[in-house]
């Protein structure tokens, strides 16, 4: 994967000169895409660190790009979208985007959010963490290799999924609220974004409670945030 390298994917050929060269001018190198198909097509043959993706293109839509895309991609994915629903929101996060940034966006808005995703992918790839597995009831983390099991099987995280149980879990026990999540899981400008937490949540619950609609380790404190809970 090419670490600095980024794929910008918009219909909208002076959105991707002007995103293309912001990127630049702060260090990285892009590629560019104008639907969803050139897309899978161009992340497949470079390997890019980092994938910003339009959803409203007329040929091949970036929804369809993302599934597709998250069936083998594992670097971080932001959403460029015009419509500021939470639904459509949710919806992205759910099929695998790691941010979502609406248009009109200020251009810093952009490259602090491309630094944080590339930071936090940094530090999911050097393992800057302690050799340690954490036992939580019938979940296990293994932070040296960035693992996860439930009943001893291993289940495939995304990297935001991950880094939000590694948070959770080097807590156990303790409450963390909505703040000091977003701001250790998707960086210091992140505070209010709470539909981020819920849908996050929602697929951790998915993939290793054993009856999600009854969590009963990942657990929501009201008003304030949550808590993973060693039993």
């Amino acid at each position: 994967m090419n670490k600095k390298d980024v794929l910008v994917v918009d219909d909208d050929p002076k959105i991707l000169a002007f995103v293309s060269s912001q990127l630049k001018h702060n260090g990285y190198t892009t590629e560019i895409a104008y639907d969803g198909a050139e897309a899978v097509e161009k992340a497949a043959l470079i390997q890019p660190g980092l994938i910003i993706l339009d959803l409203s293109m007329p040929i091949v839509s970036g929804n369809w790009a993302l599934r597709r895309l998250r069936e083998w991609y594992e670097g971080p994915i932001m959403i460029l979208s015009a419509t500021n629903e939470e639904s459509e929101k949710v919806a992205a996060l759910d099929a695998g985007a790691d941010d979502y940034l609406t248009k009109p966006f200020g251009i810093q808005e952009l490259l602090a959010r491309v630094r944080t995703l590339f930071r936090r992918s940094s530090l999911t790839d050097t393992g800057l963490t302690n050799e340690s597995r954490i036992e939580i009831g019938h979940i296990t983390v293994d932070l040296s290799a960035k693992l996860v099991y439930r009943d001893g099987d291993e289940v495939r995280l995304t990297r935001t999924e991950y880094e939000l149980l590694k948070t959770l879990s080097v807590n156990k026990d303790k409450i963390l609220s909505h703040s000091e999540i977003l701001k250790e899981v998707w960086g210091p400008e992140y505070g209010g974004e709470t539909e981020y937490l819920r849908t996050f949540i929602k697929q951790l619950r998915r993939k290793l409670e054993k009856d999600p609609s009854r969590p009963k380790q990942i657990l929501t404190q009201p008003g304030i945030g949550y808590r993973l809970v060693g039993q």
